[in-house]
């Protein structure tokens, strides 16, 4: 939907702003809590973060019962102020996340205090340490990993505030960036492709009307109370053994197939979560069938690898390798398909001949070309600062962006509950088609810092920026400003993560955690230098070239079934899809069943049953997390990947 200019309603105002500002460090402690000093729950590893949803939640009570009880619409909050509060605090919680803040922070000092004479980290690398970006006091560092101490001390406050504020202002920088070619995009993918954006489901209708016609209807209160009385039974069952636990959860089926070559098909978990259940019903019904058909089809890869006896090969089919192409793919095919569209983009920031309207654009299309040009050459000389050459700099963000423009079409087209590419950022991408034996050791440096926002991509931010226009176009209010606040709440969220990661680790200790994978990786870089490896690259090539030919066919045959995005998002040795699949085959039979039965009237009336298996779920698991977070008990994961 368009906005109408002349029909705005109030989004981004100073009550909004103030209100979100005032939640983020809550939001940052507690992800960091949960995630970090529990290793469980792990609200920020699915597309829609339990934690920002349950924030929503309260706030949306609480203003439909100011509204009854001032009788006034002067103090409630309206539709937009709300859906704001809730994008500042995703904002900030993909900034927070587990694939993000959490990775960075322990990287900081990890070299200078693991380093030993076994392992010649000083040797080999100290040289190219940055020590502005750094912490390489030991008595300082004494405090991080040890614990049983306190942030609050001068010295320790001093050492880490300067690379709190360089790291800072990197982040802002790069999710800037994002947000420009979100703007570019924005018009070709929700206006002219109508694309679904099923993630801003609940968001959306829970917030219409403050709330009032959600929160009666009879479909949404059963499914949130059953699945509300499940969570409170098997939190009670955790607690308490002899409570029996309800629901399939945590299974591992591949002890089933222990004879070859049925055995290749590896960890295979089988769980059942009522709320993957509920955002899958909202997925387009050929991409929730796609995502769990390409599982198996990755599944069946590896069984007919141990039946022809590939051995040369040892990572075959390698999953991970095939998605990065995927994604990569996507991107190009996205560009590719909004030719016309993005000519007609560059004719208005280069001559204001274009007939675009940017009336109700977030950014002037010249101001957000602008601003994308000059935040890259930012990141560059960033990171050429670190120790990268320019030449590898640009390639890393010319890659790093496409990967993320395709992150950002699969998740708005298809509403995937949860997505990730495990190591296979530029970080790695890179010293694997060109070798790292000419790239150096300042390089290879340069990139393992740069880890960080590439350990995998589940929590990433760009996804986010898009719904969150989507939001603003569907609610009607202008998202000129809320470009500003976004940005404001990536600062805030990134000073808040520091602070409550450092808070947490100088009370309990911590053991290096994610940090250990690219410096680990690193000293094998430089130990054993290699030239470009040649499998892992055609895999690469493979995944793109498939996912070429699934478009193709897509646009070629309307009947065609199966969708690239779900071949992308599928990789079997990815971590999330392992969980999500026999969720989403229950969610994409339901689906069909009801459309088949009483086509989009059935669907509109089972809608508000579906969102209440998300949120009762969300609810639930939260209360139970605020419970073990104030009596410092581990309480049930209703949601552990």
């Amino acid at each position: 939907m368009q906005i109408n200019a002349t029909a705005l309603t109030r989004g981004v105002t100073v009550k909004s702003v103030a209100l979100a500002l005032i939640l983020i460090p809550v939001n940052c402690y507690w992800i960091m809590y949960t995630e970090m000093v529990w290793w469980g729950l792990f609200p920020t590893t699915m597309s829609l973060f339990f934690n920002a949803v349950f924030f929503l939640f309260c706030i949306t009570l609480l203003n439909l019962l100011l509204r009854k009880w001032a009788r006034s619409e002067r103090y409630a909050l309206t539709h937009g102020e709300l859906l704001v509060i809730y994008i500042m605090l995703c904002m900030a919680s993909a900034v927070a996340s587990h694939d993000h803040a959490q990775v960075l922070i322990p990287m900081i000092g990890h070299v200078f205090w693991f380093d030993t004479p076994e392992n010649e980290w000083r040797e080999l690398f100290y040289r190219y340490m940055p020590e502005w970006a750094t912490v390489q006091d030991k008595g300082i560092l004494e405090g991080f990993y040890e614990g049983q101490t306190t942030l609050y001390r001068a010295e320790v406050l001093q050492a880490w505030l300067g690379p709190a504020l360089w790291w800072t202002g990197f982040i802002v920088v790069l999710l800037w960036v994002m947000l420009c070619i979100n703007v570019i995009l924005r018009k070709q993918w929700t206006e002219r492709e109508k694309l679904a954006y099923p993630i801003i489901q609940l968001p959306l209708e829970m917030t219409r009307n403050s709330g009032v016609n959600f929160f009666r209807g009879g479909p949404f209160w059963t499914a949130f109370a059953l699945v509300s009385l499940l969570n409170l039974i098997n939190g009670f069952s955790y607690l308490f053994p002899t409570i029996p636990i309800i629901g399939v959860r945590f299974r591992n089926i591949s002890h089933f197939f222990t004879e070859k070559p049925w055995n290749a098909i590896g960890w295979t978990p089988f769980s059942i979560y009522p709320f993957v259940i509920g955002l899958g019903f909202f997925m387009p019904l050929d991409l929730s069938f796609s995502c769990w058909f390409f599982y198996l089809f990755r599944k069946k890869q590896r069984v007919v690898g141990a039946i022809i006896g590939v051995r040369g090969l040892p990572g075959f089919p390698y999953d991970r390798q095939q998605s990065l192409g995927a994604y990569i793919g996507l991107a190009i095919f996205a560009l590719w398909a909004s030719r016309k569209y993005l000519a007609e983009v560059l004719r208005q920031i280069t001559a204001d001949r274009s007939t675009l309207d940017e009336s109700v654009e977030p950014l002037r299309y010249r101001t957000a070309f602008g601003g994308m040009v000059l935040g890259c050459i930012a990141l560059i000389a960033f990171s050429v600062k670190l120790g990268i050459s320019i030449t590898l700099g640009i390639a890393f963000f010319a890659m790093y962006f496409a990967l993320s423009t395709g992150i950002t079409r699969m998740r708005v087209e298809s509403g995937a509950p949860a997505h990730d590419l495990h190591f296979m950022g530029p970080d790695y991408a890179l010293p694997t088609i060109l070798g790292s034996r000419r790239m150096g050791g300042s390089n290879l440096t340069a990139l393992s810092f740069l880890f960080f926002f590439n350990r995998a991509h589940r929590s990433h931010p760009m996804p986010h920026q898009l719904e969150g226009f989507q939001l603003a176009s569907r609610v009607r209010f202008h998202p000129k400003p809320l470009v500003w606040a976004m940005l404001l709440a990536v600062f805030v969220g990134s000073i808040a993560s520091f602070w409550a990661y450092l808070h947490d680790v100088y009370r309990f200790g911590s053991a290096g955690s994610f940090a250990r994978h690219p410096f680990n990786r690193l000293q094998q870089q430089l130990n054993f230098p290699t030239g470009p490896n040649i499998p892992e690259v055609t895999f690469m090539g493979i995944g793109m070239g498939f996912t070429f030919l699934l478009m193709f066919l897509r646009m070629r045959f309307f009947w065609w079934p199966f969708h690239a995005v779900g071949y992308a998002v599928s990789g079997a040795a990815d971590w999330c899809m392992n969980w999500l699949w026999i969720s989403l085959v229950i969610s994409t039979v339901a689906k069909w069943l009801i459309l088949r039965q009483g086509g989009l009237q059935l669907h509109r009336k089972a809608a508000p049953f579906f969102l209440g298996l998300i949120l009762g779920e969300f609810v639930a698991g939260s209360l139970w997390s605020f419970y073990g977070m104030a009596t410092e008990t581990r309480i049930f994961p209703f949601k552990d990947w």
